[in-house]
């Protein structure tokens, strides 16, 4: 067996993986395509959905809050709040804030109308469907 390791030996494996890990990407990418219509119940998805994203996005909830496990972690989870605590619970909860509880974060008031809070509850109810492989570990989140 050849003792050197030569300049196109080094050539060939880099060739060689680049080609495999990129082959692999695409079939990772192509099963990734093929799964997600059947985990995210994309066909649920309603304009109040929409117009609950929305809300969301725009009074920056994922800034505190994580959403299947993406955001930041200065409060609940709220991937599977739906399934927690009720869509009621979480329109009296919205409604609520903040709750001037001492050594608490405060959760700023929205001034959410009913249809707004509709929304909110559709899209977190969505959220919740979303088969996750059980994330988050458990129910609180």
């Amino acid at each position: 067996m050849n003792e050197t390791f030569t300049k196109a030996m080094a050539r060939n494996i880099f060739y060689g993986g680049a080609v495999f890990f990129f082959l692999l990407f695409l079939a990772l990418t192509f099963d990734t395509v093929q799964t997600l219509p059947k985990r995210d119940h994309r066909e649920n998805i309603t304009d109040s959905v929409v117009r609950g994203k929305h809300i969301w996005e725009t009074r920056d909830c994922i800034g505190c809050h994580t959403l299947l496990g993406e955001g930041a972690y200065f409060a609940p989870e709220l991937g599977n709040v739906y399934k927690r605590r009720g869509g009621d619970f979480i329109k009296m909860w919205i409604k609520g804030q903040p709750t001037g509880a001492p050594g608490r974060r405060q959760m700023p008031q929205f001034d959410l109308n009913d249809q707004q809070l509709d929304d909110m509850v559709a899209f977190l109810k969505w959220t919740s469907e979303i088969n996750t492989n059980n994330w988050p570990p458990n129910i609180e989140g």
